[in-house]
C-alpha cells in the first residue's frame, strides 16, 4: 500500500482540482487536538490529508498551534511525506513578494521548545537535524515549481520567531546580518517532530512581504500578507498537485528511520504509558 501524504497549510488548499474528498477525521491524541480535523482523500491517484495549521476560519495564533498533537495525527493515518505550504517575509532584497523559498535550514528563535518533541517523560531521544529538510522532497518540489513556471529559490536559511507581532526593524535588520534568508512563525517546530515521527517533510515558503527591515517599503501588515497569500495559494495548488504525482509509493528514504540510533534509553526502561502516547511513531520497535 502506497503511503499517505499530508499537506500543512491554510485550510483553502485542499480545494485542489482533481482532489476526491472522502472524509474529514476528528482525531484524539495523547497530546491534546490538533488544529483542526483532518480532510482526507484521494490526489492523482494517492491517499492524501489536509490539515489547517491555524483551524478553519484561522482561529489559532502561531504560539497557539499544538504541533505535537498535529504530526502526531497526521502519522497516526499513515503519513509519511509533508509538504508545508507557509507565509514568510523575505530577508533578501532579490527574494520578492510571491516568490517561492524552499529551505534547506532553519534558525530557532522560538520559546516553546520543550513542546517540540514527542521525547520525554521516562524516553530519552536524540533525532540527527543538521538537515532538517527532506532533500529528494525538496528536489521534488523544486521540479514541480518549475514546471509551473513559479519563481523559485532552492534553498534558504528559515527564521523561526514567537510572534504573533511582526518583527521591529532592529530584529529584522539583525536576523538580516546573520545571513538568514526568510522569517515565519511556525514551520520549525513541523519539522523537528516530522523527523522524530519518521516523516518526510519539505516546505513551499510563499514569500508575502520584506518583514520590515526595507524602509522604502511599508512595514508589514496582516492585510498585505493575505493580498499575497492569496495569489500564492493559487501557485501553491498546482504545485501541489503536481509535486504527489512524482512522490515515490515506498517510504524507504533516510528520513523514514530517522530513529534508528536516536533513542538512548533501553527498550526495558519504556514506561509503557509513553510507548502507548508514542504508538505511531515507535510501533516498528515494539
Amino acid at each position: 500500500m502506497a503511503a499517505a501524504i499530508g499537506i500543512i497549510g491554510g485550510s483553502g488548499l485542499y480545494e485542489i482540482e482533481g482532489f476526491e474528498k472522502s472524509e474529514e477525521r476528528v482525531i484524539e491524541t495523547p497530546f491534546g487536538n490538533p488544529s483542526d480535523a483532518l480532510v482526507g482523500g484521494m490526489l492523482g491517484g494517492r491517499e492524501v490529508w489536509f490539515l489547517p495549521r491555524h483551524g478553519r476560519g484561522h482561529r489559532l495564533l502561531p504560539t497557539e498551534i499544538n504541533h505535537r498533537a498535529n504530526l502526531w495525527a497526521l502519522r497516526s493515518v499513515g503519513v509519511r511525506f509533508i509538504i508545508c505550504v507557509t507565509a514568510v517575509g523575505s530577508l533578501k532584497e532579490e527574494y520578492e513578494p510571491r516568490d517561492i523559498v524552499l529551505p534547506d535550514q532553519f534558525f530557532d528563535r522560538t520559546s516553546r521548545r520543550t513542546e517540540h518533541t514527542f521525547f520525554g517523560g521516562g524516553i530519552v531521544g536524540h533525532v540527527s537535524f543538521g538537515d532538517p529538510v527532506s532533500a529528494p522532497l525538496r528536489s521534488i518540489l523544486r521540479e514541480a515549481a518549475q514546471a509551473e513556471g513559479a519563481r523559485v529559490h532552492d534553498g534558504g536559511t528559515y527564521v523561526n520567531m514567537d510572534g504573533p507581532a511582526f518583527s521591529t526593524r532592529a530584529e529584522s535588520e539583525t536576523n538580516r546580518k546573520l545571513g538568514f534568508d526568510v522569517i515565519g512563525m511556525t514551520n520549525l517546530a513541523e519539522a523537528k517532530l516530522a523527523r522524530e515521527a519518521e516523516i518526510a517533510l519539505a516546505t513551499l515558503a510563499m514569500i508575502t512581504d520584506y518583514d520590515c527591515w526595507k524602509v522604502e517599503e511599508e512595514p508589514v501588515t496582516a492585510e498585505a500578507v493575505m493580498g499575497h497569500l492569496q495569489a500564492n495559494v493559487s501557485a501553491a495548488k498546482k504545485i501541489i498537485a503536481r509535486a504527489i504525482a512524482m512522490i515515490p509509493e515506498s517510504a524507504d528514504w533516510a528520513d523514514h528511520t530517522a530513529l534508528d540510533g536516536a533513542i538512548m534509553t533501553p527498550r526495558n526502561l519504556w514506561p509503557e504509558e509513553r510507548v502507548h502516547a508514542l504508538r505511531p511513531m515507535l510501533k516498528r520497535f515494539l
